[in-house]
């Protein structure tokens, strides 16, 4: 007897490594304890939340006898959230974003799905660059489209316009990008930006329909060494940002984001009417009334990023002792070093020998590469050193 659909047993079946490193994780620390244990497999981070979410969870819970306090709104959101809101993206982009150009969503996934629910019509395709995170794929197919990629450039894994633009077929309707990049910590530059925009303009001449520019920027407020992360806004109309709280504040749990729709996209009320509804139908209906009030407190605040940093430098002297190859990360808490001989898969088997956690390049369509999220403390990185040197010389010693 078949329980599941064929669709979501087939997704079980290609189910994420990010989640099958992690659980493996908790196997490990049953084993060994949570103190014998590197784990860099999951962005989950540890920072506590700015102080003012303590005070806002604390000025709620006093809100919270009065009437409606947690009761039905708008589906966009609470207005004055959406209006604060508005201001900080208007800040962060460089340029004034109206409040009706934006949806509060349930994090940035929400916001994806509600995008994709607006304007994908079965059999149509999104594309993007690899390495990319694992759930852009299912994120297309709940909603009868196909994820196409076209590769990075080699190293440096910057974005290959070129590349992108042979991959682009009459079936194209979004192309998607992701900086600062999960899985690499590649920020793209502006110029490559700029030749990117240029290239969908000329792919948009004689077309019915446009292909949307989809920014994923949920690691926006994490750039180290003073790396500008550019808008794409002023640059191609059909843009449309998604980014999520769960980062810079602390709270993945919350899942609370936004749809930010270009206000100089041609007919831009239409797709915030239609996201809006999308968010309805799928059954988010809103974002978390308490998710909305607490981020109404607490716009404008960020957890401490000096830490992260200090953690990007550890690691970089953890990974250099032991000789791996990487491209240094310029933003997000990743990086993406070689597997030595090449199997990620392998590789990273034995790094779990050495009771390292770490997630195969393969789980983001890039093999041959691993990625660690050093969102953990300082001193489990320390703790790593003796362990990645000596898997580096076991992958050395079985060629």
């Amino acid at each position: 007897m078949q329980i599941l659909s064929s669709q979501v047993k087939s997704y079980m079946d290609r189910s994420s490594w990010i989640r099958r490193m992690f659980e493996a994780g908790i196997e490990l620390k049953k084993q060994y304890g949570e103190d014998q244990v590197c784990d860099f497999s999951l962005g989950n981070p540890d920072l506590p939340p700015p102080a003012c979410i303590g005070q806002g969870l604390r000025d709620i819970a006093d809100e919270a006898g009065q009437p409606f306090a947690f009761g039905y709104m708008p589906n966009f959101g609470y207005p004055h959230v959406r209006e604060a809101l508005a201001k900080e993206v208007s800040r962060e982009q460089g340029q004034d974003v109206p409040a009706e150009c934006l949806v509060i969503t349930c994090g940035a996934a929400g916001a994806i799905n509600a995008f994709y629910r607006a304007v994908i019509e079965p059999g149509d395709e999104v594309l993007c660059p690899s390495p990319y995170f694992v759930e852009y794929g299912f994120y297309v197919e709940n909603h009868g489209g196909t994820l196409k990629t076209a590769p990075a450039k080699p190293g440096t894994f910057d974005l290959d316009v070129a590349a992108l633009e042979a991959a682009i077929t009459d079936k194209t309707r979004v192309l998607l990008i992701n900086s600062p990049n999960n899985p690499t910590g590649v920020i793209y530059p502006r110029e490559t930006l700029k030749e990117l925009a240029a290239m969908l303009e000329r792919k948009n001449q004689g077309r019915q329909r446009p292909i949307f520019l989809l920014a994923d920027e949920p690691y926006r407020f994490l750039a180290f060494d003073g790396a500008e992360v550019p808008s794409l806004l002023p640059l191609y109309p059909y843009t449309v940002v998604v980014s999520s709280f769960s980062k810079n504040l602390s709270l993945a749990g919350a899942r609370v984001g936004y749809a930010l729709v270009n206000p100089a996209m041609p007919g831009h009320a239409e797709l915030v009417a239609g996201i809006i509804l999308a968010n309805r139908i799928l059954g988010f209906v809103n974002a978390p009334a308490l998710a909305q009030k607490l981020l109404a407190k607490a716009l404008g605040s960020q957890v401490d990023a000096a830490i992260y940093a200090r953690r990007r430098d550890a690691m970089k002297r953890v990974l250099d002792a032991a000789g791996y190859a990487y491209p240094m990360p310029r933003g997000a808490f990743y990086f993406f070093p070689q597997a030595p001989g090449g199997d990620d898969v392998a590789f990273v088997s034995l790094l779990v020998e050495e009771r390292i956690l770490a997630v195969p390049g393969k789980g983001f369509g890039c093999p041959g590469h691993f990625r660690l999220a050093f969102c953990v403390d300082e001193a489990v990185i320390e703790r790593s050193a003796d362990g990645f040197k000596r898997a580096m010389e076991k992958a050395k010693a079985s060629k």
